[in-house]
């Protein structure tokens, strides 16, 4: 059974496909933990902190009667490190952890920094994030975040980083978030510049849900499953939710051919150490993802078997 561990998604406001069926239920189907921990640290000041929490929290608000929980922490320039206990321990515990926008370098150096300041390990937060994944618990990334948890920032693709990589939370995946028309040569640079790499345009509201781990042959298998979310209703709000003007997820691949993701279309990625890369697109019925025709394969699971 399908069960992501990394949610990276684009979106206007909270709109309930998205928001409900990938992060609440995912919190309150546990029996003892429907929990869900917001971080929004990519925001600058404490202010604009506390204004992404408040964005998130008015939609929880509304699953409180069935159990949900939830919280936050902020940064500033002064935890100590009792602060830094409660933050980990959250981190390591919440059911669901979500990554909030803002700009994702100043986040994901923050990120970092947390590990530093707590016991000289600038690794420590992704360490925990794989390690929530190994337990088969839900992160999510919005926006910022979202580029966050992939293997490379986003920002790779404009500027000379010392340090382009992400989380790896969605291995050898990039992302362009809120895309829109007119936008695909971002999309296309990715796939170029990163040619390991998978890379989609996630307009709002639309995101990928990631599981990944390793089968028994020791090989590296990568399932995603697309989600493009038109419920955000709202009339005038209606500009900037681009899925309901029609967009889906877009990709290119690394020699400029395009393809376009429907909501529930899967792909499916499986490699090797000796340089097998094979990967399926799951959209009425499996393709082969380099050649696009039938696969010969009935089901994910018997690639996965096969495999």
């Amino acid at each position: 059974m399908f069960q992501p561990t990394a949610l990276v998604y684009s979106s206007h406001n909270r709109s309930p496909y998205l928001h409900r069926n990938w992060i609440i239920e995912p919190a309150l189907k546990s029996h003892d933990n429907k929990t869900i921990f917001q971080l929004p640290m990519s925001m600058k000041e404490q202010h604009q902190q506390d204004y992404s929490w408040g964005n998130f929290r008015w939609y929880f608000d509304q699953f409180k009667k069935w159990g949900l929980e939830y919280s936050t922490f902020f940064w500033n320039d002064h935890l100590a490190n009792n602060d830094l206990d409660v933050l980990f321990q959250k981190l390591r515990d919440s059911q669901v952890v979500i990554l909030g926008g803002g700009n994702s370098l100043l986040g994901i150096k923050r990120y970092r920094e947390l590990g530093r300041r707590y016991c000289n390990d600038e690794d420590l937060f992704a360490k925990i994030l794989h390690e929530r994944a190994r337990a088969g618990k839900l992160t999510a990334g919005f926006s910022a975040g979202a580029s966050q948890l992939c293997e490379y920032l986003t920002e790779a693709i404009d500027h000379n980083l010392d340090n382009p990589y992400g989380f790896g939370m969605a291995r050898n995946v990039m992302v362009t978030l809120h895309h829109e028309w007119g936008r695909e040569q971002e999309i296309y640079e990715c796939a170029a510049r990163f040619q390991h790499c998978a890379a989609f345009g996630l307009p709002n509201d639309s995101g990928i849900a990631v599981e990944q781990g390793y089968l028994a042959s020791g090989n590296f298998y990568q399932v995603i499953q697309f989600i493009v979310d038109s419920s955000w209703d709202i009339e005038e709000d209606g500009f900037h939710i681009k899925t309901r003007q029609g967009m889906k997820i877009e990709h290119y691949y690394n020699d400029s051919r395009k393809w376009v993701f429907n909501d529930q279309d899967m792909m499916v990625r499986i490699t090797s150490n000796d340089g097998y890369n094979g990967a399926w697109i799951v959209q009425n019925g499996i393709l082969d993802y380099w050649t696009q025709k039938p696969s010969g394969y009935d089901s994910i699971e018997q690639i996965l078997s096969s495999h």
